[in-house]
């Protein structure tokens, strides 16, 4: 059982920057694709990026490509993601997601864990 925790959210004006983290515990984080999703007000949750489990690639919703970068460090059983040129339509939770290797990785079945989400919040 994989237990993840987000951090780093807030309150934002529009073009700055933040960086979530997420801290994994009990489980193997390094046996895991890893994932950021987003549900802002009255929308779906939807996939935002994902990367392997040792970070050799990535990949990005067009909505944070270009923007967004994620990244891992095994060592420290974290995944982080780095907004910049934040966009008030990027208001929304926040959450990681910890999955098997699969085929697909866009989908919120395609992970097994989730954290609880943390909030950011952009103004215009």
């Amino acid at each position: 059982q994989v237990q993840l925790v987000e951090s780093g959210g807030g309150l934002v004006q529009a073009g700055g920057s933040l960086r979530l983290s997420c801290a994994a515990s009990g489980g193997s984080f390094s046996f895991y694709r890893m994932g950021w999703f987003r549900q802002g007000p009255g929308k779906e949750r939807e996939f935002v990026a994902a990367i392997s489990r040792y970070g050799a690639s990535s990949n990005y919703a067009e909505s944070a490509q270009g923007r967004f970068t994620i990244s891992r460090e095994n060592a420290k059983n974290t995944l982080y993601l780095q907004m910049n040129s934040l966009k008030p339509e990027d208001t929304a939770v926040y959450y990681c997601a910890a999955g098997a290797m699969r085929a697909s990785y866009t989908g919120r079945a395609d992970y097994d864990y989730w954290g609880q989400g943390t909030q950011v919040t952009v103004s215009s």
